[in-house]
């Protein structure tokens, strides 16, 4: 709250801060900043009726909770203790990881072949820490387990392992990769002994966040000033590349990264994010095979921060896969298998549609490769004939995960509202949807459309 007026000065008091918040619908303040709604009343710039109207919002959402009721009363008090941590929910934490991982690229080096490889090296700062799985904001699982600890476990004892940090994730204010020789040199020599080199680097959750003190280039106050993988990084990289050894980069981040480079040149990359307490298992079975990776993209991967407007230009021009013109080094919904899959022609049953209805597609879906895996079919939408540079592109309207054996055919049924194809209308000040013809993708990414159908939106 106190951003409003201490940091944006929007407002040129707390008094006038708090104000507008609560009139805008702000009715709780994860901070101190209300301490000021005393003096805003004095000062007439709130009513008693403000304060009540934000005062009922909160008390009634805390008696639907059940807050103010005896524990008997409340099914939130009768979770037993043992729900926590129970094996239950460790299997959810590595279901979650495993189905979050998105095979980035891969030109044919994983799955590992635990037969072909004696020696493995494992190199980054990213490799064997904690903190990195858990993000911010976040608990503390009482068995963490990190990338290094599940490629040991995975590869099993006939494969032997070397580890070095190699570079940190980046350079602080001021360093210099020259400061960082010793452990790049050391990094090297280890990865020139071993058959395959996985590299495990990134950023980290000490390096982007709320409101943090970072003094690292390419980062300010928990925010990215650039969206490049870090130049150390890529300096390290391209080292490890030049030895000859297949290189698979596994890039952990809570947002998008640009890595031209990597993307053009490594075998393989892998974005496991920030993926919990069961991080470093997921990132093994999908490295090894023991897991067919079937994770998206839900952001775009841009090629370069040059690609996207400036930082304090807040219009949607060119941003999102709803609006981005350019051509995304990976695209928004965008994940690889280690099987392929073949999609029928889309059925529509219905000749056209209101704006109340509910649009309902069909198509047949076929695991065409050697491997049993999960596909994640999208539907996105695009408004024939839209010259608006307002309005998207296309719009995703609706997904859903397939399992399927190998060799395996479904047919599979997604709906979405119409609603869904609305868009903030300016003049009335309302989100309508426009009637007409529009054209609905089927596909494996915003950019990889594998079928097409024609809607008609009667007005």
């Amino acid at each position: 709250m106190s951003d409003i007026w201490a940091t944006h000065r929007i407002a040129p008091t707390p008094e006038e801060a708090v104000a507008r918040a609560v009139k805008a619908g702000c009715d709780l303040n994860c901070g101190d900043q209300y301490y000021a709604l005393g003096r805003a009343l004095k000062e007439n710039l709130l009513t008693i009726e403000d304060i009540d109207r934000a005062l009922h919002h909160i008390l009634s959402a805390r008696f639907r909770l059940g807050m103010f009721d005896p524990d008997a009363m409340v099914p939130y008090a009768q979770i037993p203790l043992s729900e926590v941590d129970s094996p239950a929910h460790v299997a959810l934490a590595l279901k979650s990881a495993e189905e979050s991982i998105v095979l980035l690229k891969n030109s044919g080096v994983l799955p590992l072949d635990r037969s072909r490889l004696k020696r493995l090296a494992v190199i980054g700062a990213n490799a064997d820490v904690i903190p990195m799985l858990l993000g911010n904001y976040n608990g503390t699982p009482s068995h963490p387990v990190t990338i290094l600890q599940g490629i040991k476990a995975a590869a099993g004892p006939s494969i032997e392992l070397v580890t070095a940090a190699g570079c940190p994730l980046a350079l602080k204010t001021g360093d210099s990769a020259a400061a960082h020789a010793a452990e790049f040199s050391a990094a090297l020599e280890l990865a020139r002994t071993a058959d395959a080199i996985i590299y495990v680097g990134g950023i980290d959750p000490k390096l982007e966040g709320e409101e943090m003190q970072v003094d690292y280039d390419g980062f300010s106050g928990g925010d990215r000033t650039q969206i490049e993988l870090p130049a150390v990084q890529t300096a390290l990289l391209q080292a490890l590349q030049a030895t000859g050894r297949p290189v698979i980069f596994v890039n952990c981040s809570g947002s998008a990264m640009a890595m031209p480079w990597e993307a053009e040149n490594l075998p393989a990359i892998l974005q496991a994010w920030y993926p919990g307490q069961a991080g470093g298992i997921a990132v093994a079975r999908v490295l090894f095979g023991d897991c067919n990776p079937s994770g998206r993209l839900p952001v775009t991967f841009y090629r370069s921060t040059a690609d996207l407007p400036a930082f304090t230009d807040y219009s949607m021009a060119n941003r999102t896969y709803r609006f981005f013109a350019g051509q995304p080094l990976f695209p928004f919904g965008h994940g690889l298998s280690y099987t392929q899959f073949r999609y029928g022609p889309i059925t529509l049953p219905q000749a056209g549609i209101t704006a109340a209805g509910l649009v309902t597609a069909t198509l047949e879906l076929t695991n065409a490769g050697g491997h049993d895996g999960d596909e994640v079919v999208q539907i996105y939408a695009h408004r024939v004939g839209n010259e608006n540079p307002h309005l998207p592109r296309q719009s995703l309207c609706c997904f859903q995960r397939v399992r399927l054996a190998k060799g395996q055919s479904t047919p599979v049924t997604l709906s979405f509202p119409v609603t869904s194809l609305r868009h903030w209308d300016t003049q009335s000040k309302s989100y309508v949807v426009d009637a007409g013809t529009y054209e609905l993708r089927v596909g494996a990414s915003s950019e990889d459309i594998r079928q097409t159908a024609t809607l008609r939106i009667a007005p």
